[in-house]
């Protein structure tokens, strides 16, 4: 989540120990706040013990290992190619990537968490579309041609 999503949930929480302390009920708070009631419910127990400042963000669970600036040094990196790191072919995968950071900055990401650290800066996932070798375009078209005309002609025939 981006700094600007964790306020943002945390303003919700405020919002329900407002609501609270004016007497709302748990399935109010949730209506009003647009939240599941199991959310709710488990906001109005914090509350309930600690106020307000039980509502409070603790920060993140986990602070990402890498800088921003360590990141757009590891995107540079990215953007050069698995060729330049030592790979034949032009697949990043999580493995290697996880290689990389490894190499530039003596961290050890899981596969899940380099997935999430790319996410997190926008990267997405992309699988190449995958052809047979012997594949002959030219008779493909042809095919395609045929197959097109020959349903043409059918529906025509069903209308008449």
């Amino acid at each position: 989540m981006t700094a600007a999503q964790w306020t943002e949930r945390e303003q919700v929480r405020l919002r329900a120990a407002e609501l609270f302390a004016r007497g709302y009920t748990d399935a109010q708070v949730a209506k009003e706040l647009r939240v599941t009631r199991m959310s709710a419910n488990r906001w109005h127990r914090a509350w309930a013990t600690g106020g307000g400042k039980a509502l409070a963000s603790k920060g993140p669970a986990s602070v990402p290992w890498l800088s921003e600036a360590q990141f757009a040094r590891l995107e540079v990196a990215l953007h050069r190619g698995p060729a330049a790191h030592g790979w034949l072919d032009q697949r990043w995968t999580l493995a290697r990537i996880k290689t990389v950071i490894g190499r530039m900055f003596h961290l050890s990401y899981s596969l899940a968490g380099v997935w999430k650290l790319l996410r997190r800066h926008g990267w997405s996932c992309q699988v190449p579309v995958r052809r047979a070798i012997e594949r002959d375009e030219e008779a493909v078209a042809i095919r395609r041609r045929t197959w097109v005309a020959g349903s043409a002609s059918k529906t025509n025939a069903a209308v008449r």
